[in-house]
This record gives structure tokens, sequence and C-alpha cells, in this order.
């Protein structure tokens, strides 16, 4: 979209759209040409040139002609084998997390019906339920980002949600909650018969997954990404859970949603997930490395991370922000997506002399 203002919408079509849309905002992309781009949480690292030409040599031999077929299978079923889906589960495929979040919105979609999620979190929690005409229920996190055990388990009680989402790691916090508070709200949101997502998008840069406890469970589904894996351009997220409610929510699932390109290109990733994992453990070190120099600066406060991101404290957020966007360096300011993120910004882990040149942006805004 244009940064230019919109001429307002003609009444007789307003008259069509509902209020509730027209006074939402957009989700924002902050346009990033010429700037080191550490705002997205993507994985900075490009295929090898070998892998790329073998790509590129699958995906140019793809019959575009045709609509997706039983290749697509074969996807979930490399998918399954890559996470170890345990028995009694299904996975579904959809085009990036994004749609399958606004799937369980819409199959879940009863009268009365509640999603809850803790705060600050994944906006889309939040924006998929409202525009599917649910109400959302956002509970504060602690002033250390940890789940608010007691306030949790109240509106669990309160609202009984169609579903609860709960980010492992958390997104922007980036950090791991306690297991043992999670499998008090996972056995409270089991009383009343509601759905419980782990959302496990960061799980290449984690040190723990729910995935092992998911068997447990029949009310519990668990979310991930290849976005984070390395293919943040293709789009394609998955589904794991009990196959009977997997098979349910796959109903709302629209014909076709992962194009053949997708489905193609992260099968060619899989067979090549070894070249991820090392892109992974090379973030994770990278990782290591700009926290060390985040709490060597005066008034800087890093918070722990188990994802590829970085939140921050710094003394003037948008000060900062603006500093680092001045010397060519793009991060994420999310100081004004809640009060408990005041002078917060999110910094993307990527490349060594990426990272480099946002450790010596920072020093000089610092100094």
């Amino acid at each position: 979209m244009s940064d230019q203002p919109l001429a307002p919408l003609a009444p007789r079509l307003a008259r069509f759209l509902r209020q509730d849309v027209q006074s939402m905002h957009a989700y924002a992309i902050q346009p990033s040409a010429g700037y080191v781009k550490l705002d997205a949480m993507e994985n900075p690292h490009r295929l090898p040139a070998v892998l790329q030409a073998e790509l590129g040599q699958r995906l140019g031999a793809l019959a575009l002609n045709r609509y997706p077929g039983t290749r697509t299978d074969e996807l979930r079923a490399a998918l399954a084998r890559h996470a170890g889906m345990p028995e009694g589960c299904a996975l579904m495929l959809g085009n990036g997390s994004d749609e399958l979040i606004s799937l369980l919105a819409m199959a879940c979609d009863v009268p009365g019906a509640t999603v809850l999620a803790p705060l600050p979190g994944f906006v889309m929690y939040e924006m998929s339920a409202k525009l599917q005409g649910l109400r959302f229920i956002g509970v504060p996190l602690t002033a250390d980002f940890e789940l608010d055990e007691a306030a949790m388990l109240a509106a669990v009680r309160e609202h009984r949600p169609a579903i609860t989402y709960l980010a492992y790691p958390n997104n922007p916090t980036a950090n791991l909650w306690d297991d043992a508070v999670i499998e008090r709200i996972v056995e409270a949101v089991h009383e009343h018969g509601g759905l419980v997502v782990m959302d496990e998008a960061y799980q290449p840069f984690a040190s723990r997954s729910y995935l092992e406890r998911l068997a447990r469970h029949d009310h519990v589904l668990l979310m991930r990404t290849l976005s984070k894996f390395g293919l943040a351009g293709v789009r394609l997220g998955y589904l794991i859970g009990p196959a009977a409610l997997v098979a349910e929510i796959d109903k709302v699932r629209p014909p076709y949603n992962v194009s053949v390109l997708n489905c193609e290109a992260a099968l060619f990733a899989l067979e090549h997930e070894d070249e991820f994992a090392h892109q992974a453990a090379a973030l994770r070190s990278e990782r290591t490395r700009l926290v060390a120099a985040l709490r060597a600066m005066p008034g800087v406060t890093p918070h722990p991370s188990e994802a590829n991101m970085v939140l921050v404290r710094v003394p003037d957020a948008k000060a900062v922000f603006d500093g680092l966007k001045a010397r060519g360096v793009l991060v994420k300011n999310v100081s004004g997506l809640h009060p408990l993120l005041a002078n917060c910004l999110r910094l993307t882990v990527g490349l060594p002399a990426e990272n480099d040149q946002m450790i010596a942006a920072l020093k000089g805004i610092l100094s």
C-alpha cells in the first residue's frame, strides 16, 4: 500500500463494510530497502549457490498449469518425520501460521466463543479472533515477562475460552515460560473443553519443545512454521494434534491453500535440513554474542532469549530506533504495543557482519 493518505471511502460502499474493519489498522510492514534488515525475525542466511541452482531447476519443472495434487500429502509426511509427530496425531498445512490462526478462529466460531492469550504476544491471535467476530481476552504477563499464573487461571475459569494461545517461546519477549505453569493452564482449559494451541514458531532456536508432551492431551495443538526455519518467503505453516481434532479443523481449510511452488520448496528444504540446522546453530551462537555485547552497554537491558530475536530495553526507544535507522539498521520499535514494553526494541539476530553493524551503531547512539 502507498504511504499517501487515502481518499475517504464513498458512503455507498462503506455501508456494506463492517464498521469494526473500517476502524482497524492493517498489519504494518516497515519499508526496508537499503537497510540492514533486522526487524522481522527472518533467517538471514541464503541457500548456497549449488542448492539455489538445484531448487531453481525443480521449481522450473513443475506443472504450474495444474492444481496442487498428492505432492502435498508427501509434504505432510515429510514434515511429520521432520518434527517427530507422535502416534495418533495428524498434520495440517497452512499458508504460513497466519492462515492456521485464522482457520482456528473460523472452526471455533460458536456463539459466545472467546480467544485468550497472554500479552504482549503475537498480534495475529487478537486480530484473527476479532475479524471472525470472536471476543479476545488478553492477560498481561508479569513485569519480567513470565506467565501470571493466577491471572491466567482466573481468566480461563471466568471466560472458558474456545482457544487459549501459548507461544513457546513468546513473541516479542523471546522467552520460554515455566513448564509447570503451562501444564496447570492446559489442565484448567481441559476442564471446560477448550483448545490450547502451543505456538512454536521459533522452535529451531529454542532449548525445549512441547512436542513430547503433546500425546498426553486430546485438546492441545502444536503450531509451527518454516518461516524461522529459513523459508519466510515460502509461507508454509503446519499444525499437529490429535487426529480427530485436526480432521475437524481441516474442514475449513481452503482447497489448494498450499501452492505447488510452496510445496516443492518446502520438500527441497527438508531434504537439506542439515543445511538449515547449521544455519540455526550459527544464529544461536550469534545470539549469545549479541546478548553479551548488549549487556556491556550502559543503560541497556537485554532479556533472555530462546528465539532468533532479543528484546532489549533502552533509555529512549524512539531515539534509539531513529538513530539506528539513520545508521542504516532497521529494527522493530515495540514500545507502543503494550505498557510492559515501554522503551523496548526487538532486535533480530542477523549475520555476524550485520550484528557488528548494529552493535557499533548502538554504541555510537548511546555514547
